[in-house]
């Protein structure tokens, strides 16, 4: 694992910063990966370090086996506890939203309650076909409390996100494909490969152009159409103050589309 200055050391969330330009967060708690304090609290820090200074990709996996079943029970009591918990799962998981980088889930087996919030705080997600999403604090008599209602509405629209949420019901990975809750199925063998890939591809590319994209989707769908043509125009002016777009122009009109080398600056 590499590190780079303002990195936070972690026990059970580890950072490594690829030559490539990646940044791997693995989760590793055993036996489960279950989000309690302190891995929340770990999570928040390398997040917050990550948006400090950003890589050109971020991926998310919990290993081979699984990614993440969800938060630790034990910790649970009553609303002061709640407060506690809820309030560390919003900061560790806005964190994680906020990083001005693509941040791609790869998801083994299961991702269930704050498991399954943690890959819906993320940009895209790849899971293997043997993976298992579900959001079952119901079956608690309690509700989502890491942006379950909020995030899964926002992708997968109110009806799908009521039948996971108030049956508490797991859904497979091809169904979860099908709901727009995961965006790539692949072969277990194959998901760290494939996510690894992709998320590398993208350091390759025009960062600031996509950090702007990023923030210009994630504010918008939190306000009105006008509104969110305005945070648009403001990001689409602001990509033009980057040496990337520069050298883009430049390069399409020299020798067409998709051929320019960015320096991510």
């Amino acid at each position: 694992m590499t590190t780079a200055p303002g990195d936070a050391p972690s026990e059970l969330v580890h950072l490594e910063r690829r030559e490539d330009g990646v940044a791997v967060i693995t989760l590793h708690h055993p036996k489960v990966n279950a989000l309690n304090v302190q891995l929340l609290t770990e999570l928040r820090g390398v997040a917050e370090a990550l948006h400090a200074d950003p890589p050109g990709a971020v991926m998310v996996t919990g290993g081979n086996r699984l990614f993440a079943a969800g938060a630790e029970i034990a910790e649970f009591g009553g609303p002061v506890e709640a407060a506690r918990i809820g309030g560390l799962f919003l900061e560790a998981l806005d964190a994680m939203a906020s990083i001005p980088r693509m941040v791609v889930a790869a998801i083994s087996g299961y991702a269930l309650g704050g498991g399954c919030e943690l890959a819906l705080a993320c940009d895209v997600r790849f899971a293997s076909t043997r993976a298992k999403f579900g959001q079952p604090e119901i079956l608690l008599g309690i509700i989502p409390g890491g942006g379950g209602t909020q995030r899964l509405a926002r992708l997968v629209g109110p009806s799908r996100a009521k039948d996971l949420i108030l049956t508490g019901r797991q859904v497979g990975a091809d169904e979860a494909l099908a709901m727009g809750l995961v965006d790539r199925v692949v072969e277990p063998a194959e998901l760290h490969d494939v996510a690894l890939g992709y998320a590398a591809e993208l350091a390759q590319g025009a960062l600031v152009a996509q950090g702007l994209a990023k923030q210009a989707i994630d504010r918008g769908l939190t306000t009105d159409l006008a509104t969110g043509l305005q945070i648009e125009q403001e990001a689409f002016v602001e990509s033009f103050r980057s040496e990337d777009a520069t050298i883009g122009v430049q390069s399409f009109l020299e020798n067409g589309p998709g051929r320019a080398t960015f320096t991510g600056r």
